[in-house]
């Protein structure tokens, strides 16, 4: 392994959240994005290659060293990994909103619920998994609010793209059918 792939994983190790290209810039000015990338496959191999327990993960636009997956249950189970503040049926309700609709007003997402969400989206705000993100030209210009990547890394996704389309959640969420017969 090369200087530059040991100072990525030494990096990644002590960072708290996925680290982008440009944060990684930081620790080499000679380095080009190119050659970050090329240390971040060098360490992905060597992790999948070696046969280590962790792997470099791509989530929320940037790098992170996290247990594979074989191993989350035992380590969950045994309570070492930091567990992120689990959210409310209704703050999951606004958020799911949010992802799929934004850049979205606090007027629209009241309207899909049926119910008032300034309390949830001042939460959703102060945990920092959304943003307001401009203003709507509608009549008295409402706040319009969007996902963060902090969003996307409490899901453990890369990017929007990767969140289930509408027509396979209509497919998991609907009831099971009888078995005929």
């Amino acid at each position: 392994m090369d200087q530059r792939t040991r100072l990525l994983e030494a990096a990644l190790f002590a960072a708290p959240r996925p680290l982008a290209l440009d944060e990684l810039a930081t620790l080499d000015a000679e380095a080009t994005d190119a050659d970050w990338l090329r240390a971040v496959q060098e360490l992905k191999e060597h992790y999948d290659n070696e046969g280590h327990g962790v792997e470099v993960a791509e989530i929320a636009g940037g790098y992170q060293v996290l247990t594979r997956q074989a191993f989350a249950e035992a380590i969950e189970r045994a309570a070492f990994a930091a567990r992120p503040v689990r959210l409310s049926a209704a703050a999951l309700e606004v958020l799911a909103i949010i992802a799929y609709r934004q850049p979205v007003g606090r007027a629209e997402v009241e309207e899909i619920r049926g119910v008032s969400s300034a309390g949830v989206l001042r939460l959703l705000q102060e945990r920092g998994l959304i943003e307001v993100t401009g203003r709507s030209e509608g009549l008295g210009r409402p706040l319009l609010y969007a996902t963060t990547p902090q969003f996307l890394e409490y899901l453990g996704l890369s990017d929007l793209g990767d969140l289930p389309r509408s027509d396979e959640l209509s497919i998991a969420l609907a009831p099971p059918q009888e078995a005929a017969g």
